[in-house]
């Protein structure tokens, strides 16, 4: 498990990279809204985060902190975002490239926690993912749709259990997530929507 200082350093570099590009260039391939020359807007889950450029500070709408694992996710999205436009296809984890050494962890941190939670609280589901625009889908006996990035779609599919099955989860991604994120920054992202929508559940 990644220790806070990784993070510092994660953040650190990523930050010096972004720095030598365009700000604007930066909005126009992530999809994110300028304001003025030098800020960007970021929503991220429920909250609103201003992003200063070049030195990548971020401020939240509420004022609260803003946790180091979500900036670093945050700006690896803006450093991996090219020209790649929303597939509308959906992979699952392990089609992503690399994704296999972290599958297990991805497990853990994310279809687990969404099978046990919502396996047989589907209503929970409904109503959390109003909290986050989840977009309801036709698939398993409940689906919704989150885009926490512009350009990222990410699916959460939940089975019921009954007498003779358990409850089952899946989550799917746009294709195009491998092209932005590594496998391990698509598993904390997944886990970060995930523990959001229990938080939203359980108030």
């Amino acid at each position: 498990m990644a220790r806070i200082d990784d993070y510092i350093n994660a953040k650190k570099l990523a930050a010096q990279t972004l720095a030598t590009k365009s700000f604007h260039d930066i909005a126009d391939k992530t999809g994110f809204e300028k304001e003025g020359e030098n800020t960007f807007k970021i929503p991220f889950l429920e909250r609103v985060y201003r992003v200063e450029f070049p030195g990548f500070e971020f401020v939240a709408d509420d004022k609260k902190e803003v946790p180091i694992q979500e900036q670093v996710l945050i700006l690896h999205y803006l450093l991996g975002c090219d020209d790649e436009k929303p597939s509308g296809k959906q992979v699952a984890y392990r089609e992503i490239p690399g994704a296999a050494f972290y599958f297990n962890a991805f497990v853990k941190r994310a279809v687990d926690p969404l099978k046990n939670m919502f396996g047989s609280n589907i209503l929970g589901l409904k109503n959390a993912a109003g909290h986050l625009s989840g977009k309801e889908i036709e698939t398993g006996d409940a689906g919704f749709e989150f885009h926490l990035f512009p350009k990222i779609g990410i699916q959460l599919i939940i089975w019921e259990g009954d007498e003779d099955f358990p409850p089952d989860a899946n989550i799917l991604f746009d294709r195009v997530i491998g092209d932005i994120l590594s496998p391990e920054d698509v598993a904390w992202l997944s886990g970060m929507l995930v523990y959001r929508l229990m938080s939203f559940a359980r108030r």
